[in-house]
């Protein structure tokens, strides 16, 4: 049998004690990075667009938690990162040479409508920041109101390249764009109405 003297049993705790402390921290914060994801799936299902959503959102899930007004806010950023993206696309593409008079017009009113999206969507997000004030019911019908009308915006952006004969290759290369910040901001608006 060994020796069980009681220096080498405090040995063996000093030895074992931080790793079983160890073992425990990383088995609650896997249980919470669980969590933190099964929250981001189970409201990825009320979108309109869930795989898209969980694309975007499940990097953020140690952010978000199982926080709504973070997964709000997190969707909003994503959606107006996408807008300005989008927006600095159709501008390069206005800038290449041969594009005919009716594709100018139209690439300068859909420059137009991203900045009136990316306005309105930090507007959206700006309603969000107060929904703890005493006018709560205001500012979430603005943060609802703001990101429809940036569906509207962009399906606005869209309509200017059906109406004029416009190269396939660039109006497919927007209408993309414009499809992913438009489905961006429909699983926003999906969060935002969701919230109460």
């Amino acid at each position: 049998m060994g020796n069980c003297s009681p220096y080498n049993s405090k040995k063996l705790t000093k030895t074992l004690l931080p790793i079983l402390l160890l073992l425990l921290l990383s088995t609650i914060s896997q249980a919470q990075g669980n969590t933190n994801s099964n929250y981001i799936k189970s409201k990825c299902n009320i979108t309109t667009y869930p795989s898209l959503c969980l694309k975007t959102l499940l990097p953020y899930a140690s952010y978000v938690q199982t926080n709504p007004i973070k997964l709000c806010d997190t969707a909003l950023d994503i959606a107006i990162d996408s807008a300005k993206n989008t927006s600095h696309m159709v501008s390069e593409l206005g800038k290449n040479k041969g594009i005919t008079k009716y594709e100018t017009a139209a690439i300068k009113d859909c420059i137009g409508d991203l900045k009136d999206a990316v306005y309105e969507l930090k507007e959206t997000l700006g309603a969000m920041n107060h929904l703890n004030d005493t006018d709560k019911d205001f500012q979430w019908d603005n943060a609802k109101t703001y990101a429809s009308a940036v569906i509207s915006d962009a399906n606005s952006c869209l309509d200017g390249f059906s109406d004029r004969k416009v190269n396939p290759d660039v109006k497919a290369k927007i209408s993309d764009a414009i499809s992913y910040v438009t489905k961006l901001a429909s699983n926003a608006l999906a969060f935002i109405n969701h919230l109460y």
